[in-house]
């Protein structure tokens, strides 16, 4: 299971719509791993003067891949990180998270970075596993 749903949020989106504050608050607690990690990220780019900050550490076990793994590969988690962080974000492998400016989405780097020539030269004997 990807996220811990508490019975208030599970009743929040039977009745409908979910407020993305507390979908946001859900990842959170649910992912710990990933949130910090995409946290660290988009306050380094935050704090930079580039276009886009990643991380390239390998998770320190398999759980905190998977944890980042399942945020990253739900379209509605990513989205909510997102439009969270206001940023938009790319990922390769099974850790390379990059954190862009909106306004960098569609520039050299960002083409770069999301290419199949990007996901090849990021691969290497120690990341086929992942």
């Amino acid at each position: 299971m990807s996220l811990t749903v508490s019975p208030h949020l599970l009743a929040e989106a039977e009745r409908g719509e979910v407020a993305a504050a507390d979908f946001v608050a859900c990842v959170r607690s649910s992912l710990p791993y990933a949130w910090e990690l995409i946290s660290r990220v988009v306050d380094d780019l935050a704090h930079g003067d580039a276009d886009f900050a990643d991380n390239v550490i390998p998770p320190p076990s398999e759980q905190e891949r998977g944890q980042l793994l399942r945020a990253l590969a739900s379209d509605a988690i990513r989205s909510g990180l997102e439009q969270h962080f206001g940023v938009k974000l790319a990922f390769q492998n099974c850790h390379r998270v990059a954190a862009f400016r909106p306004s960098a989405v569609g520039g050299e780097r960002y083409r770069r970075f999301t290419s199949a020539r990007g996901q090849l030269l990021n691969q290497s004997p120690e990341l086929r596993d992942c």
